[in-house]
């Protein structure tokens, strides 16, 4: 006889009482006990209580469902993964066309893991790699094979080399596309250290106008407030210097507008031409810095190589809020797991 328990009705839990058959191998002769497709792979529990507990893990932590239905942590935690490996099976091995490739960091101490995502389907599709090094890279295209390695013909990702040279190697027909949003934020870094030399240089009442004023430098206009408008405007007036390079910053973001690498690169060169006699030695260095990953940039130009390029950094947002909900995670692949399902539609 064995003992299950199934969903609960209203307040009232509910389970399940049934025999389970023992028969003999007719091939090898053991006795062996009959394979029942209701249960979940712990048998003490149905398959679609699992389900429940999954889902409901979504939204809530472990510990608080384990509270709600009155079960051991670890036994929620164990149905969570079989709930989540039962979507990636549905959801079938995929085959991208234009991936996002990133990296997260799961602990202190530089320690990285690299997350690929379908940029098309809008979904992660492979976390691994032991740090962000070429060897971690090459991982995810042995797992994808030479044969689907062939159909990427879109590559997103920041500028780090060993991402960019394992492309290159394993995929040579995929067009590389670096992000813009890690573009504007090296273009952000420059600007705030044109802030901190001019709060050094100057003292007294010049200084309190960009004292506490970083953020309201970074931010678009249009997203500011009223009183971060007024306050910009005033910084703006009072530092000269600073009213060039915001203009600069400002400016810069027209690039990616272009349609043609002909008339971005004109753009580009303008800008750049302007620089000459500023004085912003950290935006000289973000132009060169651009100049020597142009083609990952004009990229963007190109019509076939339009997506989406706010979902990667969605989906860090994303594992950060998983990682804080968790306090961090210590099981790697509990937390594979997570940011593999993370945007898969519930079973």
């Amino acid at each position: 006889m064995r003992r299950t328990r199934d969903l609960s009705c209203g307040d009232s839990r509910i389970y399940l009482e049934f025999e389970v058959r023992r028969v003999q191998c007719k091939s090898c002769g053991n006795v062996k006990r009959e394979q029942l497709a209701f249960l979940a792979d712990n048998p003490f529990y149905t398959k679609r209580f699992a389900h429940y507990v999954g889902r409901r893990c979504r939204s809530s932590s472990i510990k608080d469902i384990a509270q709600e239905l009155n079960l051991d942590w670890d036994t929620v935690k164990v149905l969570e993964k079989q709930y989540m490996a039962a979507q990636l099976a549905r959801a079938g091995t995929p085959g991208p066309k234009a991936i996002g490739i990133d990296e997260i960091s799961i602990r202190k101490g530089h320690t990285y893991r690299i997350v690929v995502s379908d940029l098309i389907r809008k979904r992660p599709i492979w976390f691994g790699g032991k740090d962000r090094s070429e060897a971690s890279m090459g991982e995810f295209y042995d797992w994808l094979g030479e044969k689907k390695g062939r159909g990427i013909r879109l590559a997103v990702m920041d500028m780090w080399k060993p991402f960019r040279n394992v492309t290159n190697e394993r995929a040579p027909q995929a067009a590389i596309l670096f992000d813009k949003f890690h573009i504007m934020r090296h273009l952000g870094k420059a600007l705030d250290a044109v802030r901190k030399s001019e709060y050094r240089r100057l003292s007294g009442r010049d200084r309190s106008y960009i004292k506490g004023q970083k953020y309201t430098l970074l931010s678009r206009r249009e997203n500011l407030t009223l009183d971060g408008r007024k306050a910009l405007k005033k910084l703006l007036a009072a530092n000269d210097r600073l009213n060039r390079a915001y203009l600069l910053k400002e400016s810069f973001g027209q690039l990616w507008d272009y349609e043609t690498e002909g008339w971005a690169r004109r753009f580009f060169d303008n800008w750049r031409a302007s620089l000459k006699w500023q004085r912003l030695e950290p935006y000289e260095k973000f132009a060169e810095m651009i100049e020597r990953h142009w083609d990952g940039i004009a990229a963007y130009c190109k019509p076939e190589n339009k997506v989406s390029l706010g979902f990667v950094e969605g989906l860090n947002n994303k594992i950060r809020v998983i990682q804080r909900r968790a306090y961090g995670l210590r099981d790697e692949e509990y937390l594979r797991l997570k940011v593999l399902t993370c945007m898969l539609p519930k079973l």
